[in-house]
């Protein structure tokens, strides 16, 4: 079956380029993130369909839209193992793009096509659950069918009816539990950061970075304030909150508000500590050797969950093979491959134990598998009504400059 292309001239050149070539896919993301402007969203990702040793995709072809540093990448091969082993074994292709930077961006993309029902360019793609409900209530994805995914059966039991609008996961089905909290440069941040005020620090002027989507960067900054963000609270505590990141972004103690393209800023040294997703700091300390520090506050941390979703556009052949390649990544020993590159919290059942013979040294991380304490510091920022979305959506954007 032939991969669906998309209609950018100056998309379809690059996808056939790196199709025809190996590309060190960090190398091409950073250099896209920085010379894209004006560009279409496409070519800000890297994309492949494996390293050369998946199937033929006799059986079929589907794209997959993911975040970065969300798959068991091999810098060796320019490949991601799980998913050649996924490929190899039924002939699928999988055109695997990392193409989402933050949900708010990633929606503005899609949302004509989600809108008319239309093919996104996406058979699947991996929003977060507030993001997903959206689409849900706008009837802008399919429901799933769980018979052709037997392995659902492992969805940890908190997870099954975590998302209030989809009770049983019918329309979202969880890829990943991301946390966030505070990294620092090690050896620039001796001393670390281990409060809100630490971002505060006068030789850190310039250099402090937040996350782009407002539920992390909100969460984390209303818990330091002493909020339960899963509980009630209204326009007061998310106003002390503002208040607090508007001087910081005013003064220029902030400087950087970016989506998942902050790790490039940790990397160049533009940002010094941040509010940080805590996967995507593993995966940095692994390809550079441990520049940084990455810990969830006593105060708490964000934690949500990034879900498969099918838009409608996508055909019924294609929703099915979907739902083929999520039940393999629900496999317990497929899951803990994942989760010893990606290390975000896991939602598959047994993965800890298949971990022994992964990695042995990851069955104790409680940024995969949490303990009690952790699980103690990570909260979930409550489901917030329409007008509540609006109102907090605009005013974070707008201190911004959004």
């Amino acid at each position: 079956m032939a991969r669906r292309m998309p209609e950018d001239p100056m998309v379809r050149k690059l996808i056939g380029m790196m199709n025809g070539a190996q590309f060190n896919r960090r190398s091409l993301l950073r250099g896209a993130l920085l010379t894209g402007a004006g560009v279409g969203a496409a070519t800000l990702s890297a994309c492949a369909s494996g390293g050369g040793t998946g199937g033929d995709g006799s059986a079929g072809s589907i794209v997959w839209g993911n975040w970065t540093y969300y798959l068991d990448y091999d810098a060796d091969t320019g490949s991601w193992a799980s998913l050649d082993a996924f490929m190899a074994d039924t002939n699928i292709d999988v055109n695997y793009i990392e193409d989402i930077d933050d949900n708010n961006t990633f929606f503005g993309k899609i949302k004509d096509q989600l809108a008319l029902g239309q093919f996104t360019g996406y058979d699947t793609i991996t929003l977060t659950d507030w993001m997903n409900a959206r689409l849900l209530e706008a009837e802008e994805i399919q429901e799933f069918d769980h018979a052709n995914i037997p392995n659902l059966s492992n969805l940890l039991t908190s997870l099954v009816d975590s998302l209030d609008v989809d009770p049983g996961r019918k329309f979202t089905i969880p890829w990943q539990a991301p946390a966030s909290g505070f990294v620092w440069n090690t050896e620039a941040v001796p001393d670390g950061i281990k409060t809100l005020d630490d971002f505060l620090k006068p030789e850190l002027k310039g250099k402090v970075g937040v996350l782009s989507e407002m539920r992390d960067t909100m969460g984390i900054i209303m818990s330091a304030q002493g909020v339960d963000i899963a509980g009630e609270w209204g326009d007061a505590e998310f106003d002390a909150a503002l208040a607090w990141l508007d001087d910081g972004i005013k003064s220029g103690q902030i400087s950087q508000v970016k989506g998942n393209s902050y790790t490039q800023d940790l990397e160049t040294d533009t940002t010094l500590a941040a509010i940080a997703w805590t996967g995507d700091i593993a995966a940095l300390n692994f390809e550079q050797g441990d520049r940084w520090t990455l810990e969830v506050p006593e105060s708490g941390g964000v934690i949500a969950a990034d879900s498969f979703t099918v838009p409608n556009g996508t055909s019924a052949e294609n929703k099915a093979l979907v739902e083929e390649m999520i039940n393999y990544y629900y496999q317990p020993e497929v899951a803990a491959q994942v989760a010893d590159y990606v290390q975000f919290i896991t939602p598959v059942q047994g993965a800890r134990e298949a971990m022994e013979s992964v990695n042995p040294d990851q069955v104790d991380n409680p940024l995969i598998f949490p303990d009690d304490e952790m699980n103690s510091r990570l909260h979930g920022f409550r489901t917030l009504t329409p007008q509540e979305d609006n109102q907090f959506t605009s005013a974070f954007q707008s201190v911004l400059g959004l």
